[in-house]
């Protein structure tokens, strides 16, 4: 395989690594722990993970280690940093016993229930450390919740003597990864399960976990194309950049961008459900900037807008809950599809219904007919982007005809998504991740299951950061999916209370109509601390 110069110079980089983490460690126990809501059910659910402490590593007396057979699973959409996690993990068992062996389960959770799987060999390895990508074993969104799954993975568990398994992945996968935990525990079949945090979306986070890795890599990613557009803005001045990017449930890309970017306008989808903001009052928001800086002379800017907007509007998110109730039901299933904008129409509230029919043709039909594996809509198919500039254009044609506006008004549209999912990642990404999958490897050997691994003080120098476990049951609660209440780890919002969010706040009206843009450029890899390992904005600001 040929390789980039960059490529090269990569492999030769080693991650930097806790000093909690550089030689031997022991357990240090905190205090018994509860899931974040419905404390009771989840206890139910899991009786034999829910409850325990909270753990970090402090230095131990070497002691001598069994070999130890490990599974690996890629679960989810990509995120930079996976293939470190893996080489962390490779590196950790095998300095425990150089026998150890790391077995890649191929494209994600079904690679464990179909026994698909490769040895993963200190020359495989070496192929792709400090790569973007999971192309390493490929990754999956097989949901693993059904008993006959389970039963199917622990075959090719035995047959390859696996003692632990390792998922890497985001709120969905990590919550499949309690599951297993339990079902194995409960079963006594001496297997434990450890998840590692994952999502570019940067929303599996609360007090235990700072960040997602994925996210600062590709925050970085989209940051270094938003500020190419803005300096190309700023040079032709007649452009309206209007530039979704990834993050469904939670703003906290668009956040992070335009901490690092300074744009005009960046919507976060919390506040729009906090103020209980409708569209139309949305799209004003944006004309009266538009048109304010036309007063000044300047008919451009850009617009951040986070895929998963239209969702926190209120009516439609209320219109949303109900149209994936109806869709979940069985008798919907067996709709045709060519019948199903008709059949949603007639089975929804009188409300619903009204808002349904006020939104463009197109966009009603996606929230009609297009569903996620979990039988969510599929936002990111929705060009938010092209709609609010389109709704933005007409208002601005009402404030001209009343006299409000002078100027031209002309958009460009982008969505950034998969750009940042599998870029080389930063050194921030490339250390917390290999230390992740490192410390995942002390988790196995000593015991642990139903753990996540985390790794903490990550603003300060890697050799004070902290690591440990947390139990995945303290970050679940119960939420309706597919019609039904399951346990899933709770999401984690923009808190419009936080630092990051206060800041961005106090700063968007200079913002909006000045020009005050910051160009970030490409990710460093080489030369000085302060360009090359700084953390996000929102993790600097959380930490302050």
């Amino acid at each position: 395989m040929k390789k980039s110069a960059l490529q090269i110079a990569r492999a030769a980089y080693q991650p930097k690594l806790p000093k909690a983490l550089q030689g031997a460690v022991k357990v240090s126990e905190g205090e018994p722990t509860q899931s974040v809501d419905n404390q009771e059910e989840i206890q139910k659910l899991f009786p034999n993970t829910y409850g325990m402490p909270v753990i970090e590593f402090v230095e131990g007396e070497p002691q001598q280690q069994p070999a130890i057979n490990v599974g690996v699973i890629l679960s989810g959409g990509q995120a930079p940093g996976g293939h470190n996690v893996i080489s962390g993990l490779f590196d950790g068992i095998k300095s425990l016993n150089p026998d150890s062996k790391l077995y890649g389960f191929i494209l994600g959770p079904g690679g464990l229930v179909d026994h698909k799987y490769m040895e993963l060999t200190a020359d495989i390895i070496d192929e792709y450390r400090n790569t973007g990508g999971f192309d390493i074993i490929g990754s999956g969104r097989t949901k693993l919740e059904e008993t006959e799954q389970f039963e199917k993975g622990i075959e090719i568990i035995r047959e390859l003597g696996i003692k632990a398994l390792v998922i890497i992945g985001g709120d969905d996968s990590n919550t499949n990864a309690c599951v297993l935990a339990e079902y194995y525990a409960a079963k006594n079949y001496g297997v434990q399960v450890i998840g590692c945090p994952k999502t570019i979306d940067g929303d599996l986070k609360n007090a235990q976990i700072e960040t997602s890795f994925g996210f600062d890599t590709a925050c970085k990613t989209y940051s270094e194309l938003i500020g190419n557009i803005q300096r190309d803005c700023n040079s032709a001045r007649k452009y309206w950049h209007f530039i979704k990017l990834m993050g469904r449930s939670a703003s906290h890309i668009a956040l992070e961008c335009a901490l690092q970017c300074q744009p005009n306008v960046c919507l976060v989808s919390e506040e729009v459900e906090a103020k209980a903001m409708s569209l139309d009052e949305v799209v004003t928001y944006i004309a009266n900037i538009v048109a304010a800086r036309a007063a000044d002379g300047n008919n451009f800017g850009t617009v951040l807008i986070p895929e998963g907007l239209i969702e926190f509007i209120p009516a439609i998110k209320k219109l949303i809950a109900e149209l994936n109730d109806v869709l979940a039901t069985d008798e919907a299933k067996t709709v045709a599809r060519e019948d199903q904008i008709e059949y949603v129409k007639s089975h929804i509230s009188a409300d619903n219904l009204a808002v349904f029919n006020s939104l463009p043709a197109d966009v009603a039909q996606q929230l009609a007919l297009d569903r996620d594996p979990h039988g969510n809509v599929q936002v990111s198919l929705i060009e938010t982007e092209k709609l609010l500039s389109h709704m933005v254009a007409d208002k601005l044609a009402e404030m001209k005809a009343a006299g409000k506006y002078v100027g031209k008004f002309s958009a460009q549209h982008h969505f950034f998504g998969y750009e940042g999912r599998c870029a080389a990642p930063s050194n921030y990404d490339a250390d917390y991740c290999y230390s992740l999958g490192f410390n995942a490897s002390r988790l196995i050997a000593n015991g642990k299951t139903g753990y996540m691994s985390i790794v903490k003080n990550t603003t300060a120098p890697a050799q004070e950061w902290i690591a440990g476990g947390v139990p995945i049951t303290m970050m679940m609660n119960l939420e309706r999916r597919n019609g039904k209440m399951k346990p899933v780890i709770r999401k984690a919002l923009v808190e419009l209370d936080g630092a990051p969010f206060k800041y961005f706040a106090g700063k968007r009206d200079e913002w909006a109509r000045q020009t005050a843009y910051v160009y970030p450029g490409p990710i460093q890899y080489f030369g000085p601390s302060e360009v090359c390992d700084q953390s996000t904005k929102t993790l600097q600001l959380e930490q302050a």
